[in-house]
């Protein structure tokens, strides 16, 4: 089954909204494990847009070189500093505190700004066991792991309590066996998967369908025209934004919007469809005042409460 996504579908499909004597542990605790050394920025424009969201809670692990920095840029944020690779990836090697923050969690997001697909790859099969009882969502390079390239093999610095629970190995491909999210443009999934990139531009609703059937998960194949697809072969579709949308940093603020909508309890495919709404919505009202080009991702995140209110109140 297809639906587009619209502001019919929208209204019919309310996001978990906290009462009014909520605090902040009841609108949820996001967890983002993400940025490296050479891209700090991408952990904020996630971080931020959870929070537009309306998340609660936020801790962020990123790498230990840049991490005081992040602390001071977001400072409603827990930042753990992690270990690094000579390359740029992130290290877990003994560190139980983002274990238990981990499986404290509301949502999880892992991957923008990361390097290094090799110790992005162990780190998120060190971090899975954890993260089991929640919505996690992998981005960028926290997709690594579902590679056909994927090196995944356990080392002494992998996380501790690392195993094979949650996941089942499989030929070409790898299967989640709890709630995650996968966040592919069709250059990415391209990567993942060795099929033609030109192809899954000429058919991205039977791509997104395959790539969900392989790994079990929900599948965001993003683009001019989004094609969310989840394990019970449920389907929906969006068109809109804008092309000012096409900009460094733009995937990194619709992963912490989906993040955020998930941590207040939504399930993935709604936190999905309703990320993607209001990520081009946003796009939109950056355009009638900016233009259609040249807004910044960073602006994106600002429009969010807005919209979300706009939406409930219609």
């Amino acid at each position: 089954m297809s639906v587009d996504i619209n502001a019919r579908l929208l209204r019919d499909w309310p996001l978990p909204m906290p009462g009014p004597d909520a605090d902040k542990n009841t609108r949820g605790y996001v967890v983002i494990v993400a940025g490296s050394r050479e891209m700090p920025g991408a952990v904020l424009l996630a971080a931020t847009a959870a929070l537009r969201a309306g998340a609660g809670k936020l801790a962020i692990a990123t790498a230990a070189s840049v991490a005081p920095q992040v602390g001071v840029a977001v400072p409603e944020a827990r930042v753990l500093g992690l270990g690094e690779t000579v390359d740029g990836g992130l290290q877990v090697h003994q560190r139980d505190d983002l274990i238990k923050l981990c499986e404290q969690a509301s949502a999880v997001l892992i991957g923008p700004g990361m390097q290094d697909d090799t110790a992005s790859c162990r780190l998120v099969r060190a971090l899975l066991p954890h993260c089991g009882h929640a919505p996690l969502i992998l981005d960028a390079a926290g997709m690594s792991i579902v590679s056909r390239d994927a090196d995944c093999g356990r080392t002494a610095a992998d996380g501790a309590g690392a195993d094979d629970r949650g996941s089942e190995a499989a030929i070409g491909g790898f299967r989640f066996a709890s709630p995650v999210l996968l966040t592919p443009h069709a250059g990415e999934l391209a990567t993942l998967t060795g099929a033609d990139k030109d192809d899954i531009l000429a058919q991205p609703d039977a791509a997104a369908r395959l790539a969900a059937q392989r790994w079990q998960a929900t599948v965001a194949l993003k683009g001019a025209r989004t094609v969310i697809a989840d394990i019970n072969n449920q389907e929906w579709r969006h068109e809109g934004g804008n092309t000012g949308l096409a900009i460094s940093g733009s995937g990194d603020v619709l992963a912490g919007i989906i993040t955020g909508l998930a941590a207040r309890g939504a399930a993935l495919e709604q936190a999905a469809a309703w990320g993607v709404a209001l990520h081009a919505m946003a796009g939109e009202q950056l355009a009638l005042r900016h233009g259609p080009l040249g807004y910044l991702a960073r602006e994106i995140s600002t429009e969010i409460p807005a919209l979300l209110r706009a939406m409930a109140s219609n």
